[in-house]
């Protein structure tokens, strides 16, 4: 479905990136692995990609640092000289009641989710239009659509993230390039490893399918949008939460 694409995705050394960058190389990508501090787990990723004989590259970057940004962009045309799509997953959540927030976890997690997509996305999509084409997924959340106590500030980011996808993609579509957002429920990462088992409970409990997430089934709507199969889907926010029940 991706032959001979060039796929990007940002922190894509675990979780969710993972698992899409693995399965765009299953697709015939030449994919391009970010990572920030998670190495040994870029490296692990990678050598798992080419021992299947499948093609991949991995490149560090602080997707809220404009010059690594810039450097990240310059690498890559340098050496494939065009850029297919773009997934930018990196993102961070540190949850804390709004009043116990401080200036410092705000400006970390703006920077990281919503500065990032802007930042690769400005980048990405000016290769993008001198190739009339290319495909940019950005990771948002269900929190980022209907809030949740204790996760004010994350909520903001994703919510930011679902404003600039639908401006992207209206001012981007005359070049060809298409622009959509993926908004997980619960699934299992890192991000919840912690929760208590009463708690998991409950939130499966209010899952239609009857089941926490798992990586893949992100991946899958991923692997969609960035194929020709989602060529006329833009300016969308497609939600992978199981039918939760709000």
């Amino acid at each position: 479905m991706l032959t001979g694409k060039v796929v990007l995705v940002t922190g894509a050394s675990r979780g969710i990136g993972r698992a899409i960058a693995l399965l765009a190389a299953e697709n015939h990508a030449h994919v391009i692995i970010n990572y920030n501090k998670s190495q040994e787990q870029a490296v692990e990723l990678l050598e798992l990609i080419c021992g299947k004989g499948l093609h991949a590259s991995m490149i560090r970057a602080n997707v809220s640092s404009e010059d690594d940004v810039r450097e990240m962009f310059r690498s890559l045309t340098e050496i494939h000289s065009r850029l297919d799509v773009l997934v930018n997953n990196a993102g961070i959540m540190q949850n804390n009641l709004l009043m116990l927030s401080n200036t410092e976890l705000f400006d970390r997690t703006i920077e990281t989710n919503l500065k990032g997509t802007f930042l690769c996305t400005r980048y990405a999509s000016n290769i993008m239009r001198k190739q009339g084409s290319g495909r940019i997924i950005n990771l948002s959340s269900t929190i980022g659509l209907n809030g949740n106590a204790g996760q004010t500030v994350y909520s903001a980011s994703k919510a930011g993230v679902v404003g600039f996808t639908k401006s992207a993609a209206q001012e981007l579509g005359r070049y060809g390039i298409t622009v959509n957002a993926i908004a997980p429920g619960f699934v299992e990462t890192d991000l919840i490893k912690g929760l208590k088992p009463e708690i998991r409970e409950k939130i499966i409990a209010n899952i239609a399918l009857g089941r926490i997430g798992k990586p893949e089934d992100v991946a899958k709507v991923a692997l969609f949008l960035g194929s020709d199969l989602g060529s006329y889907v833009s300016g969308e926010v497609i939600v992978v939460d199981g039918c939760r029940m709000m």
